[in-house]
């Protein structure tokens, strides 16, 4: 397997670890970096929850429109932040459900609580077993909050990613629903970009759209979708071209992340775009 490319770019990132793959429908192509470091994933973690939320729904033991939240309010509204509730645990709500798109973790503990409830089992067990067992992410492990407390090693969120491009854990009638546009009018702030009038997001995922600018680049379709962490790491799959990127950081984002993430991301659809 090749050395990613791109390892000048992540050379000069002002990170004390970062590891960073390419993966394609054939599997992972190229990567680079600190392969052995286990990583917070902060948000990303959420698309993993998600997943394991998916599996429950096509296993019998909850429904996207099961009650659960605010009145009015159902999984489907918290897997895509249309539930109104405020960003954190105990924040207040601040819409009635299906009204605005509220980045919301407290949105995401209260779904999986749920969850848990239903299979009778602690959801960090039903993730485990769920997904990461049999993805083979033996380094991946839920730490707290399934909204941000997932923590893996780069090979562990390629086999997630290689996951996305071919469902295997899911139907994939499943998979498209979640990554279609969930309450489509609604608009919303992206945390660390602004507001977009509509913010599209999907089940547990965030669609690119025609956001600009984007942390996915500028070289991505509109069909991108996937999530950025706070702790400095990102993971989106792009189906129009069958290409998925994972960047993985112990920097919090902020600036450098807004200049960088783009630029590797751009780079990397130009070496692997075409193949």
């Amino acid at each position: 397997m090749p050395e990613f490319a791109a390892l000048d770019l992540i050379e000069h990132w002002p990170v004390d670890h970062v590891a960073v793959a390419m993966i394609g429908a054939d599997g992972t192509r190229a990567r680079a970096g600190n392969l052995e470091h286990v990583f917070r994933l902060a948000s990303i973690s959420k698309m993993m929850a998600a997943y394991a939320v998916l599996i429950a729904v096509e296993e019998g033991s909850v429904a996207l429109d099961d009650p659960a939240g605010p009145p009015g309010s159902t999984l489907r509204h918290l897997l895509s932040h249309a539930g109104g509730y405020g960003f954190a645990a105990n924040d207040a709500i601040l819409a009635a459900p299906g009204k605005q798109r509220i980045y919301s973790n407290q949105g995401f503990d209260v779904l999986t609580t749920h969850v848990a409830k239903a299979t009778g089992i602690a959801f960090a067990d039903y993730l485990q077993e769920a997904v990461f067992a049999p993805l083979g992410m033996s380094h991946a492990s839920l730490r707290g909050s399934a909204a941000a407390e997932v923590h893996a090693r780069l090979d562990d969120v390629e086999r997630f990613a290689a996951e996305l491009l071919r469902p295997t854990l899911i139907a994939a009638a499943t998979q498209r629903d979640m990554i279609s546009v969930h309450f489509p009018e609604l608009a919303g702030v992206l945390p660390g970009f602004g507001r977009f009038r509509p913010l599209p997001w999907g089940l547990g995922v965030e669609i690119k759209g025609e956001k600009t600018p984007h942390w996915s680049g500028s070289q991505t379709s509109a069909r991108t979708f996937g999530h950025f962490g706070g702790s400095g790491t990102f993971l989106w799959v792009d189906p129009e071209i069958d290409l998925a990127l994972v960047a993985l950081s112990d920097r919090d984002f902020g600036d450098w992340a807004r200049a960088s993430w783009p630029e590797l991301s751009n780079a990397a659809v130009t070496a692997f775009g075409a193949h």
